[in-house]
């Protein structure tokens, strides 16, 4: 339960942080060409709100001609009730509010629809703008600031346990990836593991002399949905700490030595010797190791729950690991192509969607929560926060009516053939595209709760 709640409290505080950037996005561009903003709202209000807050306003101000003008005071700024986005209300726009009774007054100066088709177009495509910019500068201070951890292919002499979908893909237990496409895996790029299931071959080293190229299938990514995982570090079993007055402290066992067997049969992977000391649980065996350079052996008996009392050392220090750190200006360029990676990643993956599986693979709120981790985490936190703006960004601009990208594309229209669809169109594709989208939020939370019964 407390892996829940904190999930979705990652899952809350970073939607909150990304509709209050791309809904600022549209406000900054509104402001700046003088169009008055009635609302701005995280999350949607109906028929009421959590908080609200409207400025007081001093006096009225005029423009040059002796009209009235937009401020920031004439916005009313609050926090609705109901988590699933968030809106700006800008004067003269057919939006979700479908005002229509604002829609027959005469166009106000000061109305969005009494701009020019350019201003228009860059209100609409201001929230997609602040998201992508606000991924980028996440990309970079998580360069900046943790830099990365670099294992180097040739030290994972266990290599990676992978998952059924990656077995049935042509990989074994014990590969070493080490190229992508042809191309050598940058052990920093956080991305590696998204571009590899993306990859057309992926070229791995087998028992650590072999190298062989395997094909992948062209739903491979979906396949991997499935499982919800690619492949994993294998863990060596190196003794950190044997405890006091345990087996392994009796059996003479010390910090370093590398456990390689049980009666005879290899376990140098955790989970292999973990399963082994379960199967033995209260026998005496004989347990193998490296100690220096010599193979040793000492008799040990596991506890009735298949323990031996050890802390075993991290992976990433048996492997050994290099901290490459990125100055501000490294940072920038390195958190720039993280971005850019991550957003043709998605856009690749997206040719998926639009099959059978896709379909079924499509989730909501669920399938995003489930994405974060189940233990408060910064770093993780940042990177999830960065691909969902990005994923956010792309959404909203594509072309659909309802949409950011569905009113640029009006824009775009009107600019190439200077003609304007009339208000009644525009109406019509609002609506059509308000119920394509909550149909689409339907299917997918839906989804999710199938899902918990599969």
């Amino acid at each position: 339960m407390e892996a829940f709640f904190i999930k979705a409290l990652q899952l809350i505080l970073a939607l909150a942080m990304l509709i209050v950037i791309h809904e600022g996005g549209h406000y900054l561009f509104a402001r700046l060409f003088g169009i008055k903003v009635e609302k701005f709202y995280l999350f949607f209000d109906p028929w009421f709100s959590l908080a609200k807050w409207r400025p007081k306003k001093k006096k009225v101000k005029l423009d040059k001609h002796g009209r009235e003008r937009a401020t920031w005071r004439d916005t009313e700024y609050g926090i609705g009730w109901v988590p699933l986005g968030g809106y700006v209300k800008i004067a003269g726009m057919i939006d979700e509010s479908m005002d229509r009774e604002q829609m027959k007054q005469e166009p106000q100066p000061w109305e969005f629809r009494s701009k020019p088709a350019w201003q228009r177009l860059l209100v609409m495509i201001g929230g997609v703008l602040m998201n992508f910019v606000l991924a980028f500068i996440i990309y970079i201070g998580i360069a900046w600031h943790w830099g990365a951890q670099r294992v180097q292919v040739e030290n994972v002499f266990l290599g990676y346990e992978f998952s059924p979908a990656s077995k049935e893909a042509g990989f074994e237990d014990g590969d070493i990836p080490i190229m992508i496409n042809g191309k050598a895996i940058d052990t920093t790029d956080p991305n590696r593991y998204v571009k590899m299931a993306m990859a057309n071959e992926v070229a791995v080293l087998r028992n650590n002399r072999d190298t062989v190229i395997i094909t992948l299938p062209d739903e491979f990514l979906l396949d991997l949905n499935e499982d919800g995982e690619f492949m994993t570090m294998r863990q060596p079993v190196v003794v950190l700490d044997p405890i006091n007055g345990e087996p392994a402290a009796k059996a003479g066992l010390l910090r370093d030595d590398r456990i390689l067997s049980i009666n005879g049969v290899k376990t140098e992977d955790y989970k292999v010797f973990t399963d082994s000391l379960m199967a033995n649980a209260g026998k005496e065996v004989v347990l193998g190791y490296l100690r220096g350079g010599d193979t040793l052996t000492t008799l040990i008996t596991p506890t009735s729950d298949g323990k031996i009392g050890v802390k075993l050392a991290n992976p990433f220090d048996v492997y050994g690991y290099e901290f490459v750190h990125y100055s501000l200006w490294q940072a920038i360029p390195k958190g720039i192509k993280y971005g850019i990676d991550t957003l043709t990643g998605y856009v690749k993956s997206l040719g998926q969607v639009f099959t059978k599986r896709g379909a079924q693979s499509i989730g909501g709120f669920g399938a995003i929560g489930s994405m974060f981790p189940d233990k408060w985490n910064w770093f993780q936190f940042w990177n999830m926060a960065a691909f969902l703006s990005v994923i956010l960004g792309f959404m909203n601009i594509l072309p659909i009516p309802a949409l950011d990208g569905g009113h640029a594309m009006f824009a775009i229209y009107e600019i190439v053939t200077r003609r304007r669809p009339s208000d009644k169109f525009l109406e019509r594709a609002q609506i059509a595209g308000m119920i394509f989208l909550f149909a689409l939020l339907i299917y997918a939370n839906l989804n999710d709760i199938l899902r918990l019964f599969r």
